[in-house]
């Protein structure tokens, strides 16, 4: 979308993991917050070396680095960015990179009033429609994907401490609770991973 994306795009050091947050300014410029992984002297180069760049600030986690950036908007940023006022539709966020570079994106809003929209979309970018469906929160989302007795097992392993490190039981031991065998219990413990793991992963 701009100069500054393509570049930490492109550098083999840095890893982009999503948009937080994306805004344009009563001004014309814009800011956005960037998850991204990687060396953080490679992403303050190319942030220091931006001409677009107005002024920026990194704050890192142990997990990753969370970076705002005030920029100058080019045409393609301003013409999205206000598709989502005119069409009232709603952003959802976090925006995903993908593993190709792509972005994934959430748009809330009316079917009919989505479809208007389509043709506002910048000619210079590329998009692809993968599904229209009742919204649903992130969180909550991903654990509907599970059959209720999953969701019971899920549940129950977790608050027995299945899940933690190091971990304080056994497959049999969540079985206990649940009036089931231990293999049942693993079996659908691998499969709530495989579908969970599967629709998190760009």
């Amino acid at each position: 979308m701009t100069k500054t994306d393509q570049e930490l795009g492109i550098d083999s050091r840095i890893t982009r993991r999503s948009i937080q947050h994306i805004n344009l300014l009563a001004d014309g410029t814009a800011v956005v917050i960037f998850e991204l992984d990687g060396d953080l002297d490679a992403i303050e180069d190319i942030l220091a070396n931006s001409a677009e760049v107005l002024e920026y600030n990194v704050t890192e986690t142990r997990e990753s680095h969370h970076v705002y950036i005030h920029l100058e908007a080019n045409e393609t940023i301003t013409e999205l960015l206000t598709i989502p006022n005119e069409y009232e539709l709603v952003v959802d966020t976090p925006m995903v990179f993908t593993h190709r570079g792509g972005l994934r994106v959430t748009v809330i809003g009316e079917e009919d009033v989505f479809r208007k929209a389509m043709p506002a979309m910048p000619s210079t970018l590329h998009f692809k429609l993968e599904q229209l469906g009742e919204y649903e929160p992130s969180t909550e989302r991903l654990f509907s994907l599970l059959t209720e007795r999953q969701q019971e097992i899920l549940q129950e392993a977790i608050q027995q401490g299945y899940y933690e490190v190091p971990r304080k039981v056994t497959h049999q031991d969540v079985a206990e609770s649940l009036n089931c065998s231990g293999g049942t219990v693993g079996e659908h413990l691998r499969k709530i991973e495989a579908k969970l793991l599967g629709e998190i992963t760009p």
